[in-house]
């Protein structure tokens, strides 16, 4: 009978290895870089990794390694803690028809000594492993992305039609901090359709009735809460505190005055409306895309575009159109899927039907087109708010 270090020693003729030297190289290739993959235990993984490795231990790499590597023609690497897993995983996937794989030769340990950078993972409690459970199985999310949504911090413009339900999925999810901005007072109209809110609530602060909701949801979550109402003297401070904004807002003014200040801090924001039975939404990215000013350069003279209270709503569409918006959000921060940026869905709720219109930047926008310090911010008081 041969013994594992002669089996071992056949596997490691039959396979290619790479230096850790070799494999730090082939990293740094931006045009061909390799598909890295981790496959020690979690105990091990959670001592460091090599950064942009993708993480699965050994007994499932072939479960899982199609929706790691789909490309069976791309080169892949694995490493685990001395090159012994690896190799046998080489072979393996080798056998799964994958075509340039190769093994890390001394495994992490060598990757440790040799001097390159790690990274240690976030290391979730076994209450979140059992919460995100459903997150974590999915090769785009995994343990890594959620620790990428915990980390993340979202300002929601409005806790109002748009602003419930995409806070309440962006809590779901674990965003780790989300800030809610809305000077308004929970109203027994509000109920029809702003699901953060309840009978018990009414004349309580919304941002503080969100509060309640969202933590109540997810103990993960810390809320911020800001009974302001944006304007050019606070906007700027709130802001920089978040990664990015989901604009829920029911006025024109507060519209325009986000789409300048995210441009000037370089913030992107997930906007949306909606009105009677149609919701639109779309994604601006500074530098990658259109901006607000670019669909609509200046404001609607009063009276021209029609309140919610006045016109009305549909009690769902705000829930269908915010989820959206709660994508949107996730998207951007697991860095994962296309964005809206450049397209505007738009909703028809008696259709049930959507459509897709492309966006184009203008290339002489009033504020877009220029530098981030050289905007200016203007407040405009003088255009009506609109309710939803």
């Amino acid at each position: 009978m041969a013994s594992f270090s002669e089996i071992l020693g056949k596997v490691k003729q039959s396979i290619r290895e790479v230096s850790v030297e070799d494999t730090h190289a082939r990293l740094d290739d931006n045009h061909q870089s390799p598909v890295l993959i981790d496959v020690r235990e979690r105990d091990e993984y959670e001592q460091g990794f090599i950064p942009g490795a993708k993480w699965v231990p050994r007994g499932l790499l072939e479960l899982k390694v199609e929706d790691l590597a789909p490309q069976r023609e791309r080169e892949v690497i694995i490493y685990c803690a001395g090159g012994t897993r690896s190799a046998l995983a080489a072979r393996s996937l080798g056998e799964l028809g994958y075509q340039n794989v190769a093994s890390m030769a001394g495994g992490f340990r060598a990757w440790k000594n040799g001097g390159f950078a790690f990274e240690r993972p976030r290391v979730l409690s076994a209450d979140q492993l059992k919460r995100y459970s459903r997150h974590i199985m999915l090769p785009e999310v995994g343990e890594v992305g959620q620790g990428k949504l915990l980390d993340a911090r979202v300002l929601c413009i409005g806790a109002g039609g748009l602003g419930s339900p995409s806070s309440l999925y962006l809590a779901a999810a674990g965003v780790g901090t989300i800030g809610m901005i809305d000077d308004d007072l929970v109203d027994e109209s509000n109920l029809q359709r702003q699901v953060l809110h309840n009978m018990e609530r009414l004349g309580m602060p919304k941002v503080e009735s969100a509060r309640k909701t969202l933590q109540a949801l997810n103990p993960d979550v810390k809320v911020n809460t800001h009974q302001v109402r944006l304007t050019s003297d606070n906007i700027l401070e709130i802001l920089a505190g978040y990664d990015l904004v989901v604009d829920g807002a029911d006025n024109f003014p507060t519209r325009y005055l986000l789409n300048d200040a995210a441009l000037k801090l370089g913030k992107p924001v997930v906007h949306a409306s909606i009105f009677r039975f149609e919701g639109q939404i779309t994604t601006f990215l500074p530098d990658q895309g259109p901006c607000y000013r670019c669909l609509y350069p200046d404001p609607p003279p009063p009276g021209m575009a029609p309140s919610c209270q006045e016109a009305g709503v549909l009690g769902v569409l705000p829930g269908i159109v915010g989820t959206l918006q709660a994508n949107e959000a996730l998207k951007l921060i697991l860095g994962k899927g296309d964005t809206l940026s450049g397209r505007l869905l738009v909703f028809d709720a008696l259709k049930t039907k959507f459509r897709i219109l492309r966006l184009r930047k203008d290339p002489d926008c009033r504020v877009c087109s220029k530098e981030p310090e050289s905007i200016e911010l203007i407040d405009y008081e003088h255009f009506c708010s609109i309710a939803t």
